[in-house]
This record gives C-alpha cells, sequence and structure tokens, in this order.
C-alpha cells in the first residue's frame, strides 16, 4: 500500500508538491506547539509566523500603502521624491499650488525681495554654473600649512565604510568629485571606496581608526604619514559627538564587520565595534585646543571639531579660552539632534542633544558675543538636505552645510530604517555581497552628482529670489516662521540676534585653493 502511494506521488507533480507543503506546515505547527519561547507562535501555530513578517517588512509598506504624503518620518514621501527626481534629473515642479499648511508654527517662508537679483547678472563658473563655494577658508585664521576653501556649501556629511557598503561609498565618492563637493569619510577610517578622486574631510571619532595605536590612543605620527599619503584629504574633523548618539561612541554591529573593515579600523571580527563614549587624549577645554594644535601640527591641516549640543557651559568656556589663546578649532560642524544615519539606542536619538535650530542657535550666539564667529567656518548638519532648511541654517549663521541620509536617498535609500541590521534592500547600509550587488556604482554616483547641484541651483535660485547672489548673505530678516494659525514671526527676532553682514563680489572671485 505505501509502495502504491508513493509511486502515485512521483507520477503526479502537483500533489507531490502539495504533499511536501502539507508535511512542512504540520511539522512548523507541531515545532510552534511544543516550543514556549513565542507565545504568539504556540498560540497559533504557523500562521503566527506571517506576523513577523509583516513585522519585518512594515516600514517599508506603511510608505506605499498606508502613511500619505506627508506624515513618513523621518522623511516624508513629498521630502523623498524631490530628491529623487532631482537625482534622477527629473522635474522637480508641481502643479495646483502649495501642498502644505504655511502657517503651522516653526514653518519657513521666505520674504522675497521686491527686486531679486536679477538671474543673468550673476557671474559664474562656465563649467559648472550650480558651482557655489564657500566665501571662507578653512585653516586661513589659524595660518594652517595647507589651508583649504570648499568649492562647494553643500557636502556630503560623515558616513563611514562600515556602516554603508563599498559600492554605496564608491558611488558618493564618485558623486561628489563631479560635484566639486567634499566627502567627509566618518569615523570608521579611510577605506579604498573613499579614493575615488573626490576630496575628503578624515573624520576621527574616539576611535581613532585609520590612525590609532594597539591601546585605542591617537597616534600623531601615523595620522601625519596617512595625510602625507592621501593628499585628497583636505581637513580633519575631530568628532566629540553627534546627533544620533550623543554621549556615547559609534556602533557598528559585529554582522557588518567584514575582514576588511576589521583590517581598515584594526579591530577583530565576531564582537560589536562600540568605540568609546569619551576621547581618551582630552578631558578639558584646553586639552581639546592641545589636542586640536597637534593634529594640525603634524598633518599641516585644517582641523575642526563636530559636535552635538547639549551643556552650554562647554561651549562658552570654549569661545573665551580660544579668544584667549588665539588659536583652536578651525571649523564646528554643529549636529541636530534630528540627524543619524547609522545604529543607535531610542532613547539618544529620541531625548539627547537638541535639535539643530535650538542647537545652533546657542552655540553661534555665544561666540558672536565673544566676538568670535569670523574666526571658525560654521557647519550646519542634522535634515537640512533641502534648499528652503539650507536657507535657514545659512540665515542663522552657517557658512556650509553636509547632508548625509539625503545623499543616501540620492543613490536609492528607501527608507526601510533597517540600517542597524545588515538588511538594508536597497543595497546602501549594507555588507551584505547580494544586497549590495544590485547597486549600479556609475549609475549612482551620476545620481549623487545630479542631486547635489540641482540642490545647488534651488539654493542660489532662493537666494537671487531674496536679492542676494551668494546664500551666505542670507540673513533672519530674509524668513519668518510660522508661530501659530496666522501669526508668524521674524527669524531674527527668534534667534535674538543679527549675523554679521557677509562681504561678496562675484562667484568666481573664490577659487579652489591649491
Amino acid at each position: 500500500m505505501a509502495s502504491q502511494t508513493l509511486a502515485l506521488i512521483a507520477a503526479h507533480p502537483f500533489l507531490a508538491t502539495l504533499v511536501l507543503a502539507v508535511t512542512v506546515v504540520l511539522a512548523v505547527s507541531v515545532y510552534d506547539v511544543l516550543q514556549r519561547k513565542h507565545t504568539i507562535l504556540h498560540n497559533y501555530p504557523f500562521v503566527g509566523h506571517f506576523r513577523y513578517l509583516l513585522e519585518m517588512i512594515g516600514p517599508e509598506m506603511r510608505q506605499y500603502w498606508v502613511a500619505n504624503d506627508k506624515e513618513e518620518t523621518p522623511f516624508t514621501r513629498n521630502e523623498r521624491r524631490w530628491v529623487y527626481t532631482s537625482a534622477k534629473d527629473q522635474n522637480t515642479n508641481q502643479g495646483f499650488g502649495t501642498t502644505e499648511i504655511l502657517d503651522v508654527p516653526g514653518y519657513p517662508i521666505l520674504k522675497h525681495s521686491a527686486f531679486p537679483f536679477p538671474s543673468h547678472k550673476a557671474i559664474l563658473f562656465e563649467d559648472d554654473p550650480t558651482l557655489v563655494p564657500s566665501l571662507k577658508i578653512f585653516g586661513e585664521v589659524n595660518d594652517r600649512r595647507r589651508p583649504y576653501r570648499p568649492m562647494s556649501v553643500v557636502n556630503v556629511s560623515a558616513m563611514s565604510f562600515g556602516s554603508l557598503g563599498e559600492r554605496a561609498v564608491r558611488a558618493i565618492n564618485l558623486g561628489c568629485r563631479a560635484a566639486s563637493a567634499y566627502h567627509n569619510t566618518g569615523e570608521g577610517g579611510i577605506s579604498p571606496y573613499h579614493l575615488q578622486g573626490a576630496e575628503l574631510v578624515y573624520q576621527l571619532g574616539t576611535g581613532y581608526f585609520g590612525a590609532r595605536t594597539a591601546d585605542g590612543e591617537l597616534d600623531f605620527d601615523r595620522l601625519g604619514e596617512v595625510c602625507q599619503n592621501h593628499p585628497d584629504v583636505r581637513a580633519l574633523e575631530l568628532k566629540l559627538s553627534q546627533g544620533a548618539k550623543p554621549g556615547k561612541g559609534g556602533i557598528l554591529p559585529a554582522k557588518k564587520i567584514t575582514a576588511e573593515i576589521s583590517r581598515i579600523r584594526g579591530i577583530p571580527m565576531g564582537v560589536d565595534c562600540i568605540s568609546p563614549n569619551a576621547h581618551t587624549g582630552f578631558d578639558t577645554v584646553d586639552g581639546l585646543i592641545d589636542f586640536i594644535e597637534r593634529m594640525a601640527e603634524v598633518s599641516g591641516l585644517p582641523v575642526g571639531i563636530k559636535s552635538a549640543v547639549g551643556d552650554q557651559g562647554f561651549w562658552k568656556e570654549l569661545c573665551a579660552r580660544m579668544k584667549q589663546r588665539r588659536c583652536g578649532p578651525d571649523f564646528i560642524a554643529v549636529d541636530g539632534g534630528e540627524g543619524g544615519t547609522g545604529s543607535a539606542p531610542m532613547t539618544f536619538a529620541d531625548h539627547v542633544s537638541l535639535p539643530f535650530n535650538v542647537g545652533f542657535k546657542r552655540v553661534y550666539r555665544t561666540f558672536l558675543d565673544g566676538g568670535m564667529t569670523d574666526r571658525v567656518v560654521w557647519i550646519g548638519s542634522g535634515k537640512l538636505g533641502f534648499p528652503d532648511r539650507a536657507a535657514v541654517a545659512f540665515a542663522m549663521g552657517c557658512d556650509l552645510i553636509q547632508v548625509a541620509r539625503e545623499a543616501m536617498l540620492a543613490i536609492g535609500c528607501i527608507q526601510a530604517q533597517k540600517c542597524h541590521t545588515n538588511h538594508c534592500p536597497a543595497g546602501v547600509a549594507t555588507q551584505n555581497r547580494w544586497l549590495q550587488a544590485g547597486l549600479d556604482v556609475e549609475g549612482k554616483a551620476i545620481r549623487t552628482e545630479r542631486y547635489l547641484k540641482s540642490f545647488r541651483k534651488e539654493l542660489l535660485a532662493l537666494a537671487h529670489a531674496a536679492g542676494h547672489q551668494h546664500p551666505a548673505q542670507f540673513t533672519g530678516a530674509d524668513i519668518d516662521l510660522g508661530a501659530g494659525i496666522n501669526f508668524f514671526d521674524e527669524l531674527e527676532d527668534i534667534l535674538g540676534y543679527r549675523k554679521p553682514p557677509v562681504t561678496f563680489t562675484k562667484m568666481t572671485d573664490y577659487a579652489r585653493m591649491p
């Protein structure tokens, strides 16, 4: 009888498949009933697994089927659409008027001039009319040996190789090179994929990856050698903290650590790479300044700091000591609490560090009161990858801005929020070779270039509308912020300061440093 049954099944493939499926369902169901770890699976054998499947793909499905165009976070569908269309060189215009509610608290309105600056009178770079160079020079005030003027006021912020895959890093670097923007390496060190020709800002966090001693200290001699061997490195950024997890070190889960990452960072495989939560080289403001000056001496490069904003006492002391000693960081990158590209504990991401607008205001005001704003190049970071937000940042006092997640969106990120799992479906924030294989480096590099250039073009158009030639000329008087139904307050009144006037002639007067 058994042999006849087997023969019948063998003769009918559909029946064989059905028997196999029933067997699998029964086996899984029996296992689910007997296990005691998951209540849902015990109470709903087999079908309970669909709950976990739906939970796993929930973020992807919600953004397409459930959330409306303004609801999804951290970036709404409309915001993502603007990045995507910019990166693809598609039409970014919209019809039938705005869909925004204009008088909600905090909503920015640019007050256009009755006499806009005529775009046809703007003297731009012939080879790239979207180029908007920095008006300030990194390291000029402190007389560094190799000062640096970025040729783009929109650049790519810190994202390490490790957090991102090799193809993503290569694509972003190639795109930055084509758009004349700099590319911040992130704290994971300089990888071969950062060396595609873009100018680099080499970030050093508490782990000092790429220039560390065996016991985890910063090896200054090695740092000097790295900078000498990599002429594309134009500045160093010492990370004190970042918006997603200030007061806590960087986190790279063990599942994302490959043999190559282990070698570049000088870390073991098989365990999470968790950077110390504090620097070992200094623990006072004077110690920080000494550390920066030594970094500048061995490298010859401008050195700045990146920090989220919390304790205001630190910034007051830093400003005072820089004024007294006439040295210190060449640039300050202020990161907002709304920033973050990689892995972070929820409580740190949600509740530690001030939002960019609040944090930057406090730090800049401190230096303005101390007469020290002109001694520093000011960089904004934290969800500023859109022209309207960038305009507000420049009006507050920024000289440059940096973007991270928006650059990820430009190369195909779908905001699946799987960065910390190594299962990024777009192949951006993963070391999984299969998932990365779908990311075409050359095509995504072009998208990065287009996004950066489209961003600058629209930002420049906003500046012209306000009567300015350069975005750094924006002031708080150019922008109103919603303060409730039918009420708007001028940004300058909200800030309580007016940034110093900016002198500007024409774009071509601000050429690249040698």
